[in-house]
């Protein structure tokens, strides 16, 4: 499997590197979009019930939307990760660190991954408390919803976004790290 992986990236490196950006931009910039400027549109919405029902309609579409992105962007993580050969230039067969450096980009790119899977792992637990929420607005629980749909909005989307800007961040110094 190792071996097909760093033929992959051989093979469609500029192809995957896309697909793995292209992704992050999606993920993280549809939470922003979702956040900063669809939040406050939510807003304006007068009658409470009706902007409960709203945001979660809209969160909805977010999750699914960014869901094959999400996908993409692990997959395309773990090809480069392989790809790029960083173990085998910070470790050598026995697992001995064989250069400081490398092993410090290495390092990163676990931190990197981690960052990602974190989010992934926030993102289900969003999806899970949307659906809860727009259960309990079936059921004409408007205050349970709002606690649920609360949840995601307040700390939530904001703890994914400022993780994905760390991602990113990370993703460009490992880019310039050679």
């Amino acid at each position: 499997m190792k071996e097909f992986m760093i033929e992959l990236f051989a093979d469609f490196r500029t192809q995957i590197v896309f697909l793995h950006i292209i992704s992050a931009v999606v993920w993280v910039g549809g939470m922003v979009a979702m956040r900063f400027a669809a939040h406050n549109s939510f807003m304006e919405i007068e009658s409470p019930l009706h902007r409960l029902e709203r945001i979660a309609h809209g969160l909805k579409r977010l999750f699914y939307i960014v869901t094959p992105f999400v996908i993409v962007l692990i997959i395309t993580a773990v090809i480069m990760a392989v790809g790029l050969g960083f173990r085998a230039a910070a470790v050598d067969a026995d697992g001995n660190v064989i250069d400081e450096y490398a092993m410090h980009i290495y390092n990163l790119v676990h931190i990197k991954e981690v960052i990602w899977m974190i989010m992934a792992a926030n993102l289900s637990v969003m999806f899970y408390l949307r659906s809860k929420a727009e259960k309990l607005l079936i059921k004409g629980d408007a205050t349970g919803a709002k606690s649920k749909l609360g949840l995601i909005g307040k700390y939530m989307v904001p703890l994914n976004i400022v993780l994905g800007i760390v991602a990113i961040y990370l993703g460009v110094t490992l880019r310039n790290a050679y």
